[in-house]
């Protein structure tokens, strides 16, 4: 965390201008044709975004969830590792990056990991995020 901390305004723009394309190849097919179950986990607020990039399971969630969640994240890091590579950073960086994106564009009732770690469910307005987030 101490390296993001260090990271330059320019950079950031630069970093969150990739993520935010990648996230469309992420996010754009995959979105439009979620797995069912992912769907329902979502809308039930068993699952949610979390700061690092990475999907988390709130409260307790049966097995099938927590095991969707662990393919899901696999996925994400073999995904994050790719492009961090091409960014020219770390893992931890492009992800991070990359869960600022992601919780901006929850929706409205679904869960949220704010930075304090407590788990928010989205309303109507601006989700909370890291101050770190471009």
């Amino acid at each position: 965390m101490k390296k993001i901390a260090q990271f330059s305004s320019r950079r950031w723009s630069a970093l969150a201008a990739a993520a935010a394309l990648a996230s469309l190849a992420i996010a754009g097919p995959a979105w439009a044709q979620r797995d069912p179950a992912y769907a329902a986990a979502r809308a039930a607020g068993q699952v949610g975004e979390k700061p690092d990039g990475y999907l988390g399971v709130v409260g307790a969630a049966p097995g099938d969830v927590r095991a969707l969640v662990d393919k899901i994240n696999i996925q994400r890091r073999a995904n994050y590792t790719d492009r961090a590579g091409a960014q020219n950073v770390t893992v931890q960086e492009y992800a991070f990056t990359q869960g600022c994106i992601l919780i901006q564009r929850t929706a409205p009732g679904e869960k949220y990991q704010a930075p304090d770690g407590t788990w928010q469910t989205r309303g109507s307005g601006a989700p909370i995020r890291d101050p770190r987030c471009p």
